[in-house]
């Protein structure tokens, strides 16, 4: 999808995105059937606050790329795992905004004045039972490529891939695991074609549906 037309159906976001496609909705596999995951879209009051950045930018022939990372293995509940730039929230950020843009300062050098960023709006807050965040999504739009540079602690590499990826229809792949002992699967954006990512590599749970569903708002067809 050309950059510009995701700019002409970006602006304005809606309060509530559209649901992406329902098998990206890890379910637990039990006595009584497969189920989501219990309150997982209901954020709790003492869920820990955090922001993430959904960066979309042109690429060298026009069409839209979006900014994601591979998190570096460091043993923890997201360790390997695909995200957008972003973390926990910090009591000197003024806002979701400041600690979104903050993160990704850190994580992938982002510089926003270098690459003409503009925030145009956010999403309603998701939650990660496993890790308890509380997480808001930031969208933003970029008028040229980020110049980025990886935190190695944080980013084992920085990737972007095309928003065509992430439309009604583009190629999802069957996954499973264990959580707190129980069978889950889900639905997942593969990345194995683009350069840098790690072979098997998948977006999958919060982050897969935040793009799902901003795939699922740009091709609507009444924009």
């Amino acid at each position: 999808m050309r950059f510009d037309e995701v700019l002409r159906r970006l602006e304005p976001l809606p309060d509530l995105m559209p649901e992406g496609p329902p098998s990206l909705m890890p379910m637990i596999h039990g006595a009584g059937g497969p189920r989501p995951v219990p309150g997982i879209d209901l954020p709790p009051a003492n869920g820990r606050p955090a922001a993430v950045l959904v960066l979309l930018f042109p690429d060298e022939g026009g069409d839209a790329r979006i900014v994601v990372t591979e998190r570096t293995d460091r043993g923890g509940h997201h360790s390997g795992e695909v995200s957008f730039p972003g973390g926990r929230a910090e009591p000197e950020d003024a806002d979701e905004e400041a600690t979104a843009l903050r993160e990704a300062t850190e994580e992938v050098g982002l510089d926003p004045a270098e690459c003409g960023l503009r925030v145009v709006g956010r999403l309603p807050t998701l939650w990660i039972p496993v890790s308890n965040y509380t997480v808001r999504p930031v969208i933003a739009v970029a008028q040229r490529r980020p110049a980025m540079r990886r935190q190695p602690s944080e980013v084992a590499a920085i990737l972007d891939l095309p928003v065509a990826a992430i439309l009604p229809g583009a190629r999802l792949v069957p996954r499973e695991r264990t959580f707190r002992e129980a069978r889950l699967t889900y639905d997942a954006y593969p990345l194995d074609e683009l350069p840098g990512a790690s072979p098997g590599l998948v977006i999958w749970g919060m982050t897969a549906r935040v793009l799902g569903g901003l795939g699922a708002w740009l091709a609507r067809e009444d924009a």
